[in-house]
């Protein structure tokens, strides 16, 4: 008896999206920057707040853990172009997960900074207005203080520089998607 073989042939067709690459660039070295800052001065405060035996707040382990996912997802990403393989629905899905837990992280930071924590207010108060000079104990603690109280500006700028960043990227994957960049 004789066997007969059929065969199939697939066709696999491949969309392709044509990414700016100058814009794209540009953002994930911006967005690694945003997302190194927070993930840094949030874990520059958890040791303080370790050293000086004192409660850890929420937000200095979540400003590590949104750093350190932005780093990751920005990872995804560039293993992704290497193999040119950048989805803008990739992209979009984890943008906009990003942008959310970034403007979570803004608004927590600013509950602490001008609301229940006041923190600019006591920095204002303490540091700013209370300037030591010269070679002294004081003088060391009186810089300490002045570099939380910029830190505590810094990672406040930056969760609202990495919403802004992580709105802009969905625009462009939206953008990319939809083929309206010409080349």
């Amino acid at each position: 008896m004789a066997r007969s073989t059929i065969a199939r042939s697939v066709t696999v067709v491949r969309q392709r999206y044509y990414w700016p690459d100058l814009q794209l660039n540009f953002w994930i070295l911006t967005a690694l920057a945003a997302a190194s800052i927070v993930l840094g001065i949030n874990a520059q405060f958890l040791v303080i707040q370790k050293q000086m035996r004192l409660g850890i707040p929420w937000i200095f382990p979540y400003g590590i853990t949104v750093g350190a996912l932005t780093i990751i997802f920005i990872l995804i990403l560039l293993l992704l172009i290497m193999q040119r393989r950048l989805l803008p629905g990739l992209v979009l899905l984890g943008a906009f997960i990003l942008l959310v837990l970034y403007i979570v992280g803004a608004i927590e930071t600013g509950i602490q900074l001008f609301g229940a924590g006041n923190v600019s207010s006591a920095c204002q108060n303490s540091v700013v207005n209370n300037q030591s000079t010269g070679v002294s104990v004081n003088t060391l603690a009186w810089l300490e203080q002045n570099s939380i109280c910029q830190s505590w500006d810094a990672v406040f700028a930056f969760w609202i520089i990495g919403a802004v960043w992580f709105i802009w990227i969905i625009v462009i994957a939206a953008q990319v998607s939809r083929s309206q960049y010409d080349y």
